[in-house]
């Protein structure tokens, strides 16, 4: 082989290409390799799969795969190409040491359809001598092409789909049938186009298109997966958007080395409020494989007699919708229905009755599930999915429970002397959005100056007092629903405000320092008012004058377009900012969070 190949890298390219009809795949064996590129979970990094790439095909001078591809075909060749390419792939795949829980992409050329039953047939005896499951494969129909026009594409599906393969459509968005191929076909993922993914974070545009179809997409049980993440920008925005897959040069570059590949990078978080209240509701029911015979589906209804539905699992554990009860009755009570679905000739396994059903990550939360619901018409339950296994299944009424006891959570989490949310709901709202870049964000940190010292000479009840009158002041100018008012503890409070400009944050938040002083001096003695300070005691328990108190705010603003995942990143910001703040002459100080370097 090393012969071979060294003989064709001694010959000039365009020379081996102007004899390469005739010999195409005997050059191609010599010359083109498989580069896998990793797609991982976006909430965790974990690698998922891995889609295969053609390499190596300029040695015989053709500058893309396309090009040699299209000189295949009109050799054709195309066939035996991609079979040789295909076969290369699986063999490469099954020396990972994590592919039986990982899944294979393989680009499928919409001129090899009319061939489809004959490839099909190859790939899986190459899977069973290495025993892979056809569900650790997946197929993707680019948009590009328009793979519907060819007569034999939906006979290739159903063969796909029986015989346990994944589907995928690819380069969604710029291609000739993107919503007539999501509707009309049951696909496992939908892969959104590198131009809808460049430079999100910039575009708003962009970002409301992408959240409205990974909510289509989740709504007919469909994952999503964006390509061409370049940027830890872009990934962050497609996370926030509730994409489920992500694969990209930020991830990892294609490479045709095996040890190059990073199997595993979790970097799951802490778990929110909503995954914690959704995982005390889920239901763990019993599940049905599609390569499971007709008979254990008869067996798990009679013994589950009140169970209208089970979920349908792949090889490989992952959801693909689900077997309702509705579907046999014309079977169980039919003369020879039974007897009928078990003949070969009729050929009706599990994978016919599937009915696609609502999938979601565990991570996503409760108000956005009870979204998908309520645009799911007739949905019995909704899969839920954790490191994209299935984790169990929720009905609307959990779902409303999940609401109520979020709601309850929230409640007690507010301060009893100002009513204000506390330090749960200020995070929540810091994160959701930190996550969000359609709009210009304002964080601001409100802290009494000198109130140690007003609070020892004047006693707690006039303390509370102005810590009241603070919150009054505060629901006086931030009343829309938009703006978060929040009480940290003590004299310490939060105002998030989005969609303000710097200055109109600015004028109201210098009246309210102003009004704050103003009343507050009103507390104060008329000989401690008129001398414009106290006597009172420091940290360090040491007399000395302290001025009348006010207040002073650190805002820390997050420009439009700008995505943050990492709340920390912020907090980080606090105590700096408040400093500046105290120590400024008029109290307010501004602090432009800036994007961080692009990888």
């Amino acid at each position: 082989m090393k012969t071979s190949m060294s003989l064709a890298a001694a010959v000039a390219p365009d020379v081996l290409r102007r004899y390469a009809s005739d010999q195409i795949v005997t050059l191609a064996k010599l010359v083109v390799e498989n580069a896998f590129q990793p797609i991982v979970e976006a909430g965790t990094g974990t690698v998922f799969g891995y889609e295969s790439l053609m390499r190596g095909q300029e040695r015989i001078g053709y500058d893309t795969p396309l090009e040699i591809l299209d000189e295949a075909h009109q050799a054709g060749q195309l066939l035996q190409l991609e079979q040789m390419v295909a076969s290369r792939a699986l063999a490469k795949f099954a020396t990972l040491s994590n592919f039986s829980t990982s899944t294979l992409f393989l680009n499928l050329d919409v001129r090899l359809i009319p061939h489809g039953e004959h490839l099909v047939e190859s790939l899986l005896q190459h899977l069973r001598k290495a025993n892979i499951p056809p569900s650790s494969v997946c197929f993707e129909f680019s948009e590009r092409f328009d793979n519907t026009s060819v007569p034999e594409f939906s006979g290739l599906v159903s063969r796909l789909r029986k015989a346990g393969f994944k589907l995928a459509i690819d380069d969604f968005g710029v291609g000739h049938g993107e919503i007539k191929l999501l509707c009309d076909y049951a696909v496992d993922y939908l892969k959104i186009d590198r131009h809808f993914v460049a430079e999100i974070d910039r575009s708003p545009r962009k970002r409301h298109l992408l959240r409205s179809i990974v909510n289509i997409a989740h709504v007919l049980g469909t994952r999503v997966i964006a390509e061409g993440i370049e940027t830890e920008a872009e990934f962050t925005a497609c996370r926030e958007y509730g994409v489920d897959l992500v694969q990209g040069w930020f991830i990892s570059r294609p490479t045709t080395h095996i040890s190059e590949l990073a199997l595993s990078k979790s970097k799951r978080g802490s778990q929110s409020l909503d995954e914690i209240l959704i995982r005390k509701q889920i239901e763990l029911l019993p599940t049905v494989y599609e390569n499971d015979s007709i008979d254990s589906v008869f067996e798990l209804f009679r013994r589950n007699p009140r169970q209208a539905f089970f979920p349908v699992l792949n090889a490989n554990d992952e959801p693909r919708g689900i077997i309702h009860e509705h579907h046999l009755k014309e079977y169980i009570y039919q003369p020879f229905g039974r007897d009928l679905l078990k003949n070969k000739m009729y050929e009706r396994s599990i994978s016919h009755f599937v009915e696609m059903a609502p999938i979601v990550g565990l991570d996503s939360d409760a108000e956005q599930l009870m979204a998908i619901f309520a645009n799911m018409e007739g949905s019995n339950c909704l899969i839920l999915t954790d490191n994209m296994r299935y984790a169990g299944v929720v009905s609307a009424a959990s779902l409303i429970k999940v609401i109520n006891e979020k709601q309850l959570k929230t409640a007690q989490d507010q301060n009893p002397l100002t009513g204000l949310p506390g330090n749960r709901a200020i995070r929540d709202f810091m994160r959701q959005s930190g996550r969000d870049g359609d709009a210009l964000r304002h964080f601001c940190y409100c802290d009494f100056d000198n109130f140690k010292p007003f609070n020892d000479a004047y006693g707690f009840h006039l303390g509370d007092h102005a810590i009241s009158l603070f919150a009054a002041l505060m629901r006086r100018y931030f009343f829309a629903e938009r703006h978060f008012l929040g009480h940290v503890g003590g004299d310490d409070f939060f105002i998030g405000v989005v969609g303000w400009t710097k200055e109109e944050l600015t004028e109201i938040l210098e009246r309210l320092i102003s009004d704050f002083h103003d009343d507050v001096r009103d507390l104060y003695s008329d000989e401690d008012r008129a001398a414009g300070r106290i006597l009172g005691h420091d940290r360090t328990g040491a007399e000395a004058l302290f001025p009348l108190m006010r207040c002073s705010i650190g805002v820390i603003e997050l420009p439009e377009g700008l995505v943050i995942d990492d709340i920390n990143r912020v907090s980080a910001e606090i105590a700096i900012i408040k400093s500046a703040a105290k120590d400024s002459e008029g109290g307010l100080v501004f602090h432009l969070l800036q994007r961080r370097a692009s990888f």
